[in-house]
């Protein structure tokens, strides 16, 4: 169902946030040095362009705006397994970090749920590992690679820069050195010699968007008005000026870009118990990054709808409703000017950008709540079914699909005819009252055009 314009008021006519924040807000020369400081970090300049490919520098879902499109992959008519190794062991249900590249291909990086992080070249040699302090539920976000430097949160709540020629720890910004954070479950963005990164916070139930200095570790400025435990990864989209991220009380946060002067702030339909001594309510988490797009941000709630907000203002433009609730990071081909998503009963949608009209929905078999990718003509989607599916993009027809062991909650990422993503453990028992057990490790894959 397409509701266009359901409640198109702004942030400003209902926004509860405009409180002080609980913790005080970093200037630069506030800044308190970081623990564990090992050198400065190489860094281009600067990051431009629309998909964010002039620079040395790789994100999550492609670029500042997440879009998750790569129009100039092509995604072969089959596939075949060419080389996977074990590296999640937790049964966090969060989604498994997603494999990054280096911006010339020639390095991947992968980030397991138990702490450490590897780095392979494309042809499936082990280039090194390294163990972090994250060892309880280590990494659920993805690097962010700028230059020679990997940098990754943990859900020990510090945040890490790695040498991508060694693996070496270049520096580690504590969780203390972020008011306590609990966990780093978003991936940081970089632009223009700044580091912007989410963290989570248990008491209470909170987060704080983040300005990280790249060389040295060093907070310079934070803003802590979001509730509930953010997951989802910054989006910059620097035509309209603005940075943002949604968190677990239903809500889009977003501040002017670069000046950091919060803007508005977009409400989900939230109506499940209160939290937090009234401050929000459950029902309509945000645990999807926002994908940005011709001025409107792309996301989806727990209160099973799927929302085009301006990013002007943070308006709503149109919701489009769906059975079940939505976890998954959109993916958008700006130049059709379509949007895709999945939610939890196994569905994928394609929908017109600029009105939210359903164009097909596909059925891949369980809950989707990882990244979806678009390329030149398929979509690719990670399913609780346990497979990876690609998807004609024009039609929703299965290409085909790849059987795997776990759960598939990554991104798959197509880097010059292959293809990379990971899987969650198997475990037994899981949903019962009996004691869990780890089955057989989740992998991460790459895939190859089968000959």
């Amino acid at each position: 169902m397409r509701l266009p314009n359901r409640s198109s008021t702004s942030a400003s006519d209902r926004d509860p946030f405009s409180r002080l924040p609980r913790r005080r807000l970093l200037g630069a020369s506030a800044a308190t040095a970081t623990a564990g400081l090992a050198g400065c970090v190489d860094l281009p300049t600067t990051v431009g362009g629309y998909f964010d490919d002039s620079g040395d520098v790789s994100l999550f879902q492609g670029g500042l705006r997440r879009l998750g499109y790569y129009p100039d992959e092509t995604v072969p008519e089959s596939v075949t397994v060419n080389w996977s190794f074990p590296i999640n062991y937790v049964g966090h249900t969060a989604a498994k970090s997603s494999p990054v590249p280096t911006h010339d291909g020639r390095t991947i990086v992968f980030a397991g749920d138990d702490g450490w992080v590897y780095a392979y070249a494309p042809t499936g040699e082990l280039q090194w590992s390294t163990q972090t302090g994250a060892t309880e539920l280590g990494f659920h976000g993805s690097a962010a690679i700028v230059g020679n430097t990997a940098f990754i949160g943990g859900y020990d709540g510090d945040l890490y820069a790695l040498a991508i020629d060694s693996g070496e720890i270049v520096w580690r910004t504590r969780s203390s050195e972020l008011d306590g954070a609990l966990a780093i479950g978003s991936s940081p963005a970089y632009h223009d010699g700044n580091l912007y990164v989410v963290s989570e916070y248990g008491s209470p139930s909170s987060g704080a968007l983040w300005e990280i200095d790249p060389d040295t570790g060093e907070p310079t400025w934070s803003d802590d008005r979001m509730w509930g435990q953010p997951h989802p990864s910054p989006t910059i989209d620097l035509e309209t000026g603005r940075i943002f991220a949604g968190s677990n009380d239903g809500v889009v946060y977003c501040w002017e870009y670069p000046s950091l002067e919060f803007a508005w702030a977009f409400e989900a339909d939230a109506d499940g118990e209160e939290r937090e001594g009234g401050a929000f309510r459950a029902g309509a988490e945000i645990k999807g990054t926002t994908a940005a797009y011709d001025g409107y941000g792309y996301v989806g709630s727990w209160d099973d709808t799927f929302y085009c907000i301006d990013l002007e203002d943070g308006s709503e433009e149109w919701a489009f409703e769906t059975e079940r609730s939505i976890m998954s990071n959109p993916a958008v081909d700006v130049d059709e000017g379509i949007v895709y998503m999945g939610n939890d009963a196994g569905s994928v949608f394609a929908l017109e950008a600029d009105s939210g009209e359903e164009l097909w929905s596909a059925d891949v078999g369980g809950r989707v709540i990882g990244a979806l990718t678009v390329t030149a003509e398929t979509v690719l989607a990670g399913s609780y079914d346990s497979h990876l599916y690609a998807l004609d993009k024009t039609t929703g027809d299965r290409r085909w699909r790849v059987q795997n062991r776990g759960r598939v909650t990554s991104a798959p990422v197509p880097v010059d005819g292959r293809i990379y993503y990971a899987e969650r453990a198997v475990f037994s028992n899981y949903y019962s009252d009996a004691e869990t057990e780890l089955e057989e490790p989740g992998h991460a894959y790459c895939l190859v055009g089968e000959e």
